[in-house]
């Protein structure tokens, strides 16, 4: 599990505009690692060996944990530390359905209303996905894709929206994630966000719906 980044690189900003916290940051790093299944359901981790692990002191990574137990990611187990809560495959089902409802609806809309510059700017993000898909890097490629997803979305300018969706994303598990760095595929699934941005860019509504639909099949399709 890779120290939890402190730098300036690009970032979906926290509500108002502010950086977030040290606290945010583990909390954000911790999501990623439960997501993409390296922390795993059933398992209890204590504060001390997860802040061991991320490189950081053990106060922001116990603080981050019970924000984590508010959002019902994790248990407190007294004496010993937090269990990742389970969940099952109905619930995935579920969460991917509605996801697709809102995204590839409100994406494939932005060829026809996003400005060129803004969606020009989410490409660094896409290419960070790449890189730590090639590098198998699950945390890295967790952390860029919530926040390419969430940057997309953002230009539809429904802050409700996007924190449904963060929320959803949250929520989710993405087990298979190592199978799929082990059979190569992790990269063809990460260059579909290139796919995405260069069809917005051609104001193609239709290329944009059909590769975010193929995009978020991945999610159950080839994931979970």
């Amino acid at each position: 599990m890779n120290a939890v980044s402190t730098g300036t690189g690009p970032s979906l900003p926290h509500l108002g505009g502010r950086r977030p916290s040290h606290r945010e940051r583990v909390a954000d790093a911790l999501r990623a690692a439960l997501i993409a299944g390296e922390l795993r359901p059933g398992e209890v981790y204590s504060a001390p060996g997860l802040a061991a692990r991320f490189g950081v002191s053990a106060t922001p990574v116990r603080e981050a944990l019970l924000d984590l137990a508010k959002e019902g990611l994790v248990d407190t187990v007294p004496n010993k530390g937090f269990r990742v809560t389970a969940v099952s495959d109905r619930q995935l089902d579920e969460y991917t359905h509605i996801r697709s409802l809102i995204e590839i609806p409100t994406t494939a809309a932005l060829a026809g209303t996003a400005d060129p510059v803004a969606v020009e700017a989410l490409r660094p993000v896409a290419e960070e996905i790449v890189t730590a898909a090639v590098s198998g890097d699950l945390i890295a490629y967790v952390e860029a894709d919530l926040r390419f997803h969430l940057g997309l979305l953002a230009l539809a300018g429904n802050a409700h929206l996007v924190e449904v969706v963060r929320d959803l994303r949250r929520r989710s598990r993405l087990y298979g994630l190592t199978a799929l760095v082990e059979q190569g595929r992790l990269e063809a699934s990460a260059q579909e966000h290139l796919e995405i941005l260069d069809a917005l860019l051609a104001r193609d509504e239709r290329a944009v719906r059909d590769v975010m639909a193929r995009h978020l099949g991945h999610v159950r399709g080839l994931w979970a």
